[in-house]
């Protein structure tokens, strides 16, 4: 009898150690998946600021590449030919503010230097001085000087000839200009024409007036313009301010005359 209570006492035992065993193993188990949890919440809401600046990121385009887009939905057939009208008009706008930049001269020290050599009689001198000083008004100033044996009435003539040749070279590929300026905005609105009638196009194929297939195509179909007119607004401008320039440099040539003139005739014997 006493062995049979040892056993249920053991038995006992071996239960109730397995038990606690296993209750134990379940508040572990617990709190580890608790604590799973936990880290998983906090990873999440970490990771979530980095989902949403990577988005902002992808939505935050630069003007380099918004431009690049544009291009090619406005398509390459017709946005070339106003990108070529841009590259050649920009190309002849920098050769002509170049040369008109060269071309200004201080008039009031180039007659200045002109009097003090005439007034002496050294009117080689005063051609040297010609030749040493860039632009059209000292080129003016040089052919009139090379006539002064020939009387003053000739020197006149020269000058005013002279001046006319200078002004035509201050003129020189202004033609191409307008030219791109007015080319441009036509490219884009045939572009525009011929992407309207593709969008109608596409709406006939469709059988139905359907937005997307009018607003993409209607967008796509003015880009082109919109191209065009920023790049004749661009050559415009630039246009203007050569004719401003070159304005400015021909009453310096018309003033630099007659103070070369009234020069010669005062000293001129």
């Amino acid at each position: 009898m006493k062995k049979v209570f040892a056993l249920l006492s053991i038995a006992g035992l071996l239960t109730f150690a397995n038990f606690n065993g296993v209750m134990a193993q379940d508040v572990t188990s617990g709190e580890a998946t608790e604590q799973v949890a936990e880290e998983t919440a906090v990873a999440e809401d970490m990771a979530a600021p980095i989902e949403e600046a990577a988005a902002a990121a992808d939505d935050t385009k630069s003007f380099h590449q918004v431009l690049k887009e544009k291009y090619i939905q406005g398509g390459a057939g017709w946005m070339t030919p106003v990108l070529l009208c841009l590259i050649f008009g920009m190309a002849l706008v920098i050769e002509r503010i170049l040369y008109l930049n060269m071309a200004t001269t201080n008039v009031k020290k180039l007659l200045d230097g002109i009097e003090d050599n005439v007034k002496g009689g050294n009117y080689e001198g005063a051609k040297e001085l010609c030749r040493n000083t860039r632009g059209p008004v000292a080129s003016i100033f040089y052919q009139g000087l090379d006539r002064v044996g020939q009387g003053l009435e000739n020197v006149e003539k020269a000058v005013t000839s002279y001046g006319g040749v200078q002004m035509a070279r201050l003129e020189n590929n202004l033609t191409w200009i307008g030219l791109f300026i007015a080319l441009a905005p036509s490219f884009g609105f045939l572009g525009t024409v011929v992407g309207m009638v593709q969008a109608f196009d596409d709406i006939e194929v469709a059988g139905d007036i359907s937005p997307t297939v009018v607003a993409g195509g209607m967008k796509v179909a003015l880009l082109t313009t919109i191209f065009g007119l920023i790049v004749a607004i661009i050559l415009q401008i630039f246009y203007n301010y050569i004719l401003t320039k070159i304005e400015s440099l021909v009453d310096q040539m018309e003033d630099g005359s007659i103070s070369f003139m009234d020069i010669l005739v005062k000293y001129h014997k």
